[in-house]
C-alpha cells in the first residue's frame, strides 16, 4: 500500500508539471483529481492497517 501511495503521489507531481494545450487540460485535471483521491484512499488504508496492528 505504501508503494501504491508513493506512486500516486508521483503521478500527481508529473500531472502538475506537464504543460498541455487547452484541448486536453480538462483530461489532465481529471487525472490529477483521480490521483489525489487514490492517494487519500491508500493513506486511509495504511492508517487502518496501523491501528489494527496495535
Amino acid at each position: 500500500m505504501k508503494i501504491c501511495r508513493k506512486e500516486s503521489k508521483e503521478s500527481q507531481l508529473w500531472l502538475k508539471l506537464i504543460d498541455v494545450d487547452e484541448g486536453i487540460e480538462n483530461a489532465r485535471m481529471n487525472l490529477l483529481q483521480e490521483a489525489t483521491e487514490l492517494t487519500r484512499i491508500f493513506g486511509a488504508i495504511i492508517e487502518k492497517m496501523k491501528v489494527n496492528k496495535s
